[in-house]
């Protein structure tokens, strides 16, 4: 399976099972498009002759160069990876990776909030120090022989619970050495109360911050509000200044999510360059589609374009020395995650808990609150396995709609908690999200092709 595409003055040709990515010519690309169709060799010869006016040498030449990549496997491949996911349901046990609950509380009230203003459809709630740490104690026995450990500190605002994300930290550090792990934490914050303890801490003990702001003033301050009704932006920016001036070279992502009200999102992540913000990523909203400002299919031409509008943009400054990061457009095209990983996706309800207030395990903090995915809690462990080979069975190829899609080995099938939402089965798929998707690789692509272009230029120089 390939995919053809052009894109900022490149033809794109990816394959799907190799993962082979080649920018080539107009006659490169025409004939593999027509190879693609099934088209006969004579007669793609005699369209090139009339389309380009060129000898039969070269296009036998052009030939034989992409014989030459089919010969090594770079170009129509087979799938040599279908029927892998028929033992997925034996493979071990093993957790890698939990993200914390710490509070189901906020001290914003954001309109588009998938977790009901923190609160995940429910009460109140902080964990204590004594469910957190039967966490840690359940990730570390569950996690076989992996030495790094990773648990995210989630919300509501992990924040209000401070006192607790710092007694569990410092549980974690004395135990790494006694047991042979070690933990990297990362923590998402809305930035509220994120003052200089906080930040020297954070600085110290998070391999990662997800630090929340959708851009520009007035569009973050219409949909993420304080308590008392007014805009959050004039808090939290020149706190997220302060704690990245300190950040040093430690990562740090600002979090943005794009909505209906602000298609042009492109101008809310240049917005945050100008704040000097580098590290960043824009979601789009998941909702209800009955919300003013759920995004819907007459929006994606203008989607579509913004996200082309950002990978030019990208590969300008990047030729300026002014380059920043934009998370959905990082991509390794030398190698990048295994094909287990390519497959089976992030891992929730195997690899990946949630774990609530109360000590409750979900597949991952989007199913929170809803009865049904609770897993086991813990002083249990897992007690619902039924589940747990449900979301086992979760991967690209057990998705029918996955089956011809050219990027099914980048998204391994997708979000579950996504398509649960939107269609009512873990195993179905999103497919508006799939739409986003595909054209973030897309341009993610190209973005590497323009890289690796420069490179090249440099190096004949």
């Amino acid at each position: 399976m390939i995919h053809c595409y052009k894109l900022n003055g490149y033809n794109i040709v990816l394959d799907t099972y190799s993962g082979g990515v080649h920018a080539v010519d107009e006659l490169s690309y025409d004939i593999i498009e027509l190879l693609d169709k099934g088209i006969d060799r004579e007669e793609i010869k005699n369209k090139m002759l009339d389309k380009y006016k060129i000898s039969t040498s070269d296009i036998e030449e052009t030939f034989s160069e992409i014989d030459n990549l089919i010969e090594s496997g770079m170009l129509f491949t087979e799938d040599s990876f279908k029927g892998q996911n028929l033992d997925l349901k034996k493979r071990d046990n093993v957790i890698k990776a939990l993200c914390l609950h710490i509070a189901h509380t906020c001290n914003l009230n954001c309109e588009y909030c998938f977790a009901g203003q923190g609160k995940y459809h429910g009460e109140d709630a902080l964990m204590s120090f004594e469910v957190g740490k039967k966490a840690l104690d359940f990730l570390v026995e569950n996690s076989g022989t992996r030495k790094n450990l990773e648990v995210d500190f989630f919300g509501g605002e992990p924040l209000v619970n401070f006192d607790v994300v710092k007694k569990l930290v410092k549980y974690a550090r004395s135990i790494e050495e006694k047991v042979g792990k070690h933990f990297r934490f990362t923590l998402t914050t809305n930035g509220v109360l994120l003052d200089d303890e906080v930040i020297d801490f954070l600085n110290k003990e998070m391999n990662n911050v997800v630090l929340s702001l959708d851009g520009r003033k007035e569009i973050n301050d219409a949909k993420r509000k304080r308590l008392d009704g007014k805009g959050s932006y004039d808090i939290i920016v020149p706190n997220f200044q302060n704690f990245v001036k300190k950040r040093g070279d430690k990562e740090y992502y600002i979090r943005g999510t794009f909505t209906r009200n602000n298609l042009d999102f492109t101008n809310d992540i240049f917005h945050m360059l100008d704040l000097g913000f580098t590290e960043l990523s824009m979601e789009p909203v998941v909702s209800k589609p009955d919300t003013d400002y759920a995004l819907k299919e007459e929006d994606l031409p203008i989607i579509y374009e913004q996200y082309e509008i950002l990978a030019k943009e990208m590969i300008k400054r990047r030729r300026e020395g002014k380059p920043f990061t934009f998370y959905h457009y990082m991509i390794d095209l030398s190698g990048g995650p295994c094909i287990y990983k390519r497959i089976t996706g992030c891992g929730s309800g195997t690899e990946y808990l949630a774990v609530t207030p109360n000590g409750d395990f979900y597949p991952c903090h989007q199913f929170v609150g809803d009865k049904k995915f609770i897993m086991g809690n813990v002083d249990e462990g897992i007690t619902n396995e039924k589940l747990r080979d449900e979301f086992k069975l979760c991967n690209v190829y057990s998705r029918k709609k996955c089956e011809n899609c050219w990027a099914k080995l980048y998204c391994s099938g997708g979000c579950s908690a996504n398509s649960y939402h939107t269609t009512g089965s873990i195993n179905d798929v999103y497919e508006y999200g799939c739409k986003l998707f595909k054209k973030r690789i897309e341009c993610a692509i190209m973005v590497k092709i323009s890289e690796a272009m420069d490179e090249m230029e440099k190096e004949n120089k």
